[in-house]
């Protein structure tokens, strides 16, 4: 075999230590023919290898199916129905789809054919490329770092340099690893070559295993620690005390190869470019690691990271300033008083005023020093801060000169006229500047444009193309209407899949596509394989699927059948996914004309699209129907059955909350199967196509929440995946109630790019009369007490919406969170609940409100004075105003 030949079969082997042995094995000539034909063979290996994954695919599935046809025989046999045999085959432990098929076989062909390419071309940016290609890029497709190297060595020591400062060059913070680092840093190791000045590559170093004593690249990567961006957040949860002993806090403590000053340096000139406290995190435990002595040359920079730097930095300033060994000036106090007044953390401002309690206690008689700091604590949006503040400097009167406290006087004018008055009898009246509580002007509301509902497209005819293409909105309604409507457009699929072997088809496409070998084959399944329902159980799939699944099965049971109607009933007229009652009727009296019997779900799912009102003639054209499918639509036309929704709570953390949905039976089963209790925790086949639940309940969209509320949770993308269906629900039909409120409510947490989206999703449920304000109130104290929902963004949120013309909903929102959220007897409260009525105080100003709240004023009837009391009592006196 020639050498070419030889790398073919190793590649094709999936094996690239053989592949290395065989480049290794190649003369000059064959190195120069394999490095030409590589890139022409890519897109052979690859569909050589998809064919492999294939069969192997289909071989899996075979046993797959045998096995659970084995297993659903044996508890038949012990008279277990069917449908629960397959229950239990599919919720137990027989079925693990991991231990029969190996998906990384589909990509096996790409480390190989990278060490073909690293060990016969030309140039180190040739191969840094050839390594680095797109078409290589798939997922867990780790680079064959031992074969590489073993290739690479035989190459020049400058051309293995030059191809370590590419490689280094082309590394990504955001790119996912895939064994580049590890290639990289060994090539810079072996060549001893100085690493080129890349913020990534220090990242990348930081975040392999420490070895500092005999790491080659520690003398020129360790400085960069404290300079390369991304270092703090690869190494934000690395623990001196890791089980696994591999921390980069213990190396640098105990082997790194510099002094421990110079790391201190290190650190503080890292908080003083800035960051978030992820990026921080790392470095404020290494420098409390460090413990360096007390410095007097330092003071200056542990006062510049008090006003701004993220609350972990702060406090570690905060803790050096007040060590042992630090004394700090009449100004420098000021200055870290001022700093810590101006901070949103309720820990730190309360640091400032102990430091100017601190101060005053060593400053003997004269505080004339301090009276700029008191007035920065004048200035603090706290309200429980200023209160404070005002006793500080009521109880210390005496120990101004007269000039300092007319220097308290004039900071007191930005005091509210109520806290002012309480230092007259000390400083002498006061005359207050503070903006009055109706100063507060609030924007105008966004207006949102509603989706028009215009007259759906006709029904597809390409079916034979577009039957794998039904996760558009509309897609599947017009691909079914044109499968049924167009006999003549039926044609066989031309991409065909072991459909018959399935017991089960849990796709849409599943189902379309044996609608079409159905239509154009009648007799391609195997009689011996046809059971008499291939759809899914209900504990497997959303209801919402299900039903999408339901409708296929039926057309392919007519369609075995001969009982296909001519067109279906179901088939939105107007984009908003809602049936005209009149065409509805005229589609019904077609069926009577004709004597065609309506299939059951086709019917269910026609009613449930109707809109909720229709014309009293249209009622009256639809009571001379003669059909008992007639009959049933005037019914619902004039008694349309209204589910009851509620949300159900666990009586502690850690729990979901539960959706139920109660209605008498309506007697279609179709209609049951949706207006009952959706699953409590979401399927294995979880929303596949939720884009298009809206479509199925148009006129219900508190039933559509109920059925989303499972899927807040399991998902990686979290709660935001929700947007934008709760985007659509808002301008869809019906009351929203408790579901809506909840997930209206919860998408309030989200942050970023995102939670600038869930803030303005609630401006539009408001502007669209979409949200239950005061049950979204609720809702969110219960996700406050019981979920991880972050009290502080949802403020934030709530703050900006009330700002933006939302004051009167926000205050209908707090009115009903308060009740919930608040510390129960018993309970202790914390700052987070004191924010939360300092919060409602201010809005309830916005909005005019009045009338008490009970739980408000149960708080504030307590005999103490803790911030919780006084934020209480300061709501409920607004509340109780005439």
């Amino acid at each position: 075999m020639s050498g070419w030949e030889n790398i073919q079969r190793a590649v094709g082997a999936a094996d690239a230590s053989l592949v290395a042995d065989e480049v290794l094995r190649l003369g000059a000539e064959e190195r120069r023919e394999v490095a030409r034909r590589l890139r022409p063979y890519i897109r052979e290996a690859r569909e050589a290898a998809h064919t492999r994954f294939h069969e192997a695919r289909q071989q899996a599935e075979t046993e797959e199916q045998e096995a659970m046809r084995e297993f659903v025989q044996e508890r038949m046999a012990h008279g277990m129905s069917e449908k629960t045999a397959q229950r239990s085959w599919w919720e137990g432990p027989y079925y693990d789809h991991r231990h029969h098929i190996d998906w990384g076989m589909q990509n096996d062909w790409i480390g190989p054919l990278r060490v073909a390419g690293a060990g016969t071309l030309g140039g180190a940016a040739a191969v840094a490329d050839w390594l680095l290609r797109r078409d290589f890029s798939e997922w867990r497709q780790i680079m064959p770092v031992d074969p590489l190297l073993r290739v690479i060595a035989t190459r020049p020591a400058q051309w293995q340099a030059d191809l370590a400062a590419h490689l280094s060059a082309r590394l990504r913070p955001t790119q996912l690893e895939n064994g580049t680092v590890a290639l990289t840093l060994e090539l810079l190791r072996r060549t001893g070559a100085e690493p080129p000045g890349h913020e990534p590559l220090v990242v990348a170093w930081a975040s392999t295993p420490p070895d500092l004593a005999h790491d080659p690249l520690a003398r020129h990567l360790l400085p960069r620690l404290f300079e390369a961006e991304g270092v703090g957040r690869a190494l934000r949860d690395d623990r001196i005390d890791a089980p696994s002993g591999r921390s980069w806090l213990r190396a640098l403590t105990e082997s790194a190869p510099v002094d421990h000053e110079l790391l201190v340096e290190g650190c503080l000139r890292r908080f003083l470019r800035g960051g978030s406290a992820t990026d921080l995190r790392f470095f404020v435990r290494l420098h409390d690691l460090l413990d360096p002595a007390p410095s007097p040359e330092r003071v200056r920079d542990y006062l510049r990271l008090l006003p701004a730097a993220p609350g972990p930095v702060a406090e570690l300033a905060l803790r050096r300033l007040r060590g042992p060994g630090v004394a700090l000036s009449g100004d420098e106090v000021n200055e870290a008083v001022a700093a810590l007044l101006y901070r949103p953390e309720s820990k730190l401002v309360r640091a400032g005023l102990t430091l100017l309690d601190r101060a005053a206690r060593h400053a003997g008689d004269d505080l004339d020093h301090l009276a700029p700091a008191l007035a920065s604590a004048f200035l603090c949006e706290s309200y429980e801060v200023r209160e404070r503040s005002v006793r500080w400097a009521g109880k210390h009167a005496r120990r101004f000169s007269p000039v300092g406290a007319e220097t308290v006087r004039e900071a007191a004018t930005v005091l509210p006229p109520d806290l002012a008055a309480r230092l007259a009898p000390a400083y002498g009246q006061v005359e207050t500047h503070a903006a009055p509580a109706d100063a507060f002007v609030p924007g105008t509301l966004p207006a949102f444009q509603a989706p028009g509902r215009h007259p759906v497209r006709p029904a597809m005819d390409n079916l034979a193309a577009t039957f794998r293409q039904l996760h558009h909105e509309f897609a599947f309604e017009g691909w079914l209407d044109g499968f049924v409507r167009h006999p003549g457009a039926r044609r066989p699929p031309a991409d065909m899949t072991d459909l018959y072997r399935l017991r089960e088809w849990p796709h849409l496409e599943q189902w379309t596509e044996a609608l079409l070998r159905e239509a154009t084959d009648p007799r391609s399944e195997p009689a011996a394989l046809e059971p008499a329902n291939r759809l899914p159980g209900p504990a497997l799939i959303p209801p919402l699927d299900r039903t999408m699944l339901w409708r296929c099965a039926e057309i392919h049971g007519a369609l075995k059948e001969g009982t296909l109607p001519p067109y279906l009933l179901a088939t939105p007229t107007l984009t908003s996914g809602h049936i005209d009652p009149a065409e509805l009727v005229v589609r019904l009296a077609g069926y009577e004309r004709d004597g065609v019997r309506p299939l059951p779900a086709d019917l269910g799912q026609a009613l449930l699209r109707l809109p909720r009102e229709a014309d009293p003639d249209v009622v009256a054209r639809a009571g001379r129907l003669t059909s008992e499918a007639g009959a049933t639509l005037v019914r619902w036309l004039k008694e349309r059955p209204e589910p009851v929704t509620s949300v159900e709570w666990p009586a502690s953390p850690g729990g979901h909350p539960r959706p139920r949905i109660r209605m008498e039976p309506a007697g279609i089963a179709f209609v049951d199967a949706l207006l009952s209790d959706p699953p409590r925790h979401r399927p294995g086949h979880h929303g596949s196509y939720d884009s298009s639940w809206w479509l199925v309940l148009p006129s219900d969209r508190e039933v559509v929440a109920m059925h989303l509320i499972p899927h807040l949770y399991g998902d990686w993308q979290g709660p935001s995946r929700l947007h934008p269906h709760m985007t659509r629900l808002c301008h869809q039909d019906g009351p929203a109630g408790e579901g809506m409120a909840l997930l209206l409510g919860v998408l309030l947490n989200e942050r970023g790019w995102t939670g600038g989206h869930c803030r303005e999703l609630l401006l539009r449920a408001i502007a669209t009369k979409a949200l239950p304000a005061a049950e979204c109130g609720r809702q969110l104290g219960q996700c406050l007490r019981l979920l991880d929902v972050k009290p502080g963004l949802v403020l934030r949120a709530l703050d900006e919406c009330a700002r933006q013309g939302a004051h009167q909903e926000v205050w209908q929102i707090m009115s009903g969170l308060l009740p919930v959220f608040l510390p129960r007897p018993g309970e202790r409260g914390n700052a987070t609940h004191t924010r939360a009525l300092e919060f409602a105080t201010e809005v309830a100003g916005w909005a005019g409100a009045r009338g008490a709240i009970p739980e408000v004023a149960g708080i504030a009837a307590r005999d103490a004075s803790s911030g919780l009391v006084r934020a209480a009592r300061r709501l409920h006196e607004h509340l109780g105003r005439a």
